[in-house]
């Protein structure tokens, strides 16, 4: 499913992205592009809008993987 969302923190593993749920997702490091990125904060700023793809949702532990790719 892809949805809009709101980069909301940028981190050294990925990026948070506000998709309209309770819990916000993250983007895994590896997910953010086609290509290697060293430094997500080259690829995603905070509040930058971005489309993301869900990949998994792990309700137990309330954590929502996404994709930029």
């Amino acid at each position: 499913m892809k949805l809009p969302g709101v980069v909301t923190n940028v981190t050294a593993f990925g990026a948070f992205v506000d998709i309209g749920v309770h819990q916000d997702g993250l983007v895994h490091v590896s997910q953010l592009a086609n290509r290697f990125v060293k430094d997500p904060a080259q690829v995603v700023k905070v509040q930058q809008r971005v489309q993301v793809t869900v990949l998994q949702v792990d309700l137990p532990r309330r954590r929502i993987s996404l994709s930029m790719r």
